[in-house]
């Protein structure tokens, strides 16, 4: 399983929100450069994100975005799963019924299902603060 762009920037972007944490709202540009990542790219994830709750904007000349909440309160798997869509190695373990002929009886669901559980604890268990604290160990 490989993430897209979409979750890696989305990430990326999401981490310098929670560096600016409590300054007010930042300009997507400042983002982007910072970031290196395409402005034009990260306004159409910001749109995501902010539809799922995960940051605010606020309009106007001294306008920007802004984490929702503080990043102890916001979790890698909420980012990626906002933008990725649920995780998950294989369609037959989704909550969207499989058209697998083989769902009931497969050989490796059990694996996939591991797969998921585990990659699930894994992004839900490092928050945006984690990855600000990690940074910070450098």
């Amino acid at each position: 399983m490989k993430l897209s762009t979409k979750g890696r920037y989305g990430l990326m972007a999401m981490f310098e929100l929670a560096l600016e944490y409590g300054n007010g709202p930042i300009p997507l540009k400042y983002i982007a450069e910072k970031q290196g990542l395409s402005d034009n790219y990260l306004e159409q994830l910001f749109s995501v994100l902010r539809k799922d709750n995960l940051i605010n904007s606020v309009r106007g000349a001294q306008g920007g975005y802004m984490l929702s909440r503080s990043p102890k309160d916001i979790t890698a798997g909420d980012v990626l799963r906002s933008l990725e869509g649920e995780m998950i190695p294989a369609d037959c373990i989704s909550d969207i019924p499989s058209e697998c002929a083989k769902v009931d009886s497969c050989a490796t669901k059990l694996v996939m299902v591991k797969i998921k559980s585990s990659i699930d604890e894994v992004i839900d268990s490092i928050t945006l603060q984690d990855m600000l604290m990690d940074i910070n160990k450098i």
